[in-house]
């Protein structure tokens, strides 16, 4: 009797059964998916074609860590969205933008005269710099004019008396730092109003005195030197020099005589 050709037990000789032809995938025929029902994520529930590829799919969708290297759904992971551009926007601007823009204005305005009294012209200046409209900053800071809560005529009268009684600025220097603030020149020159010549003078003398006890060399170079740091101060020049003299005669006899031999006019004061 003739033996089986060698691969008849495996089926694969010459009495092998042929492959059964190759079918197209249908739902339901998952090997992975033993109950027969279709993959949400590559067929939808209703039997429409849905994203493909399992796990990767939901991850490209904005379910794994996505462009911004974050976990989370669709977006960076600090809350973040993507504007147009592809530019993140954080949680914070989205708020700003939805709130009333004169609520925002109110609120910068309130931050900044926490700190310290602000000219109107600051305030705007501080609106503008974080985005306010012209038209929202101006119906605001009209309204704090209204009530009170901005007054550039109280703000240089405070300016002025604080500064000089506390810095010894004269006259002209106070006018110079109120313009740098937006102060209006009117306003600035009632609250200068206020600092009589006398008083300036006495506050120049003042402060010769102090300047003179802490400054050294020869009597010469220290007459220089302090007439200099009033005239840096707003002091006019001949203010500035009779404040020194005074202030060197009364120390001693000495420099009493010192100070009747310095002839003013060969001192050149720095330019204001």
């Amino acid at each position: 009797m003739v033996g089986r050709r060698r691969g008849a037990r495996t089926g694969r000789g010459w009495d092998a059964k042929p492959p059964a032809p190759a079918r197209s995938a249908r739902p339901g025929d998952d090997p992975d998916d033993p109950s027969g029902q279709v993959d949400d994520d590559r067929h939808g529930r209703d039997g429409s074609p849905g994203t493909g590829g399992g796990a990767a799919a939901a991850r490209s969708a904005g379910g794994g860590w996505g462009r911004y290297g974050g976990r989370g759904r669709g977006g960076p992971p600090d809350g973040s969205e993507s504007v147009a551009g592809g530019e993140p926007r954080s949680r914070r601007e989205r708020e700003q933008a939805a709130r009333d823009p004169h609520e925002l204005a109110r609120e910068i305005c309130l931050r900044q005269l926490a700190v310290r009294p602000r000219t109107r012209a600051e305030l705007a200046a501080a609106l503008a710099k974080r985005g306010v409209t012209e038209e929202v900053a101006a119906s605001v800071l009209d309204r704090y004019d209204e009530v009170g809560i901005i007054d550039d005529a109280a703000f240089a009268r405070a300016w002025v008396s604080s500064r000089h009684h506390g810095r010894g600025l004269a006259a002209r220097a106070l006018s110079q730092e109120l313009r740098r603030r937006g102060v209006d020149q009117e306003v600035v020159t009632e609250a200068l109003a206020e600092l009589d010549d006398e008083t300036q003078e006495r506050t120049a003398y003042e402060l010769a005195v102090r300047k003179l006890r802490t400054t050294r060399g020869e009597p010469d170079a220290v007459f220089r030197r302090v007439v200099g740091a009033l005239a840096r101060k707003g002091y006019p020049g001949g203010v500035a020099v009779r404040a020194v003299k005074e202030a060197l005669a009364a120390r001693s006899a000495e420099d009493a005589e010192l100070a009747e031999l310095i002839d003013p006019d060969a001192y050149e004061l720095p330019e204001q």
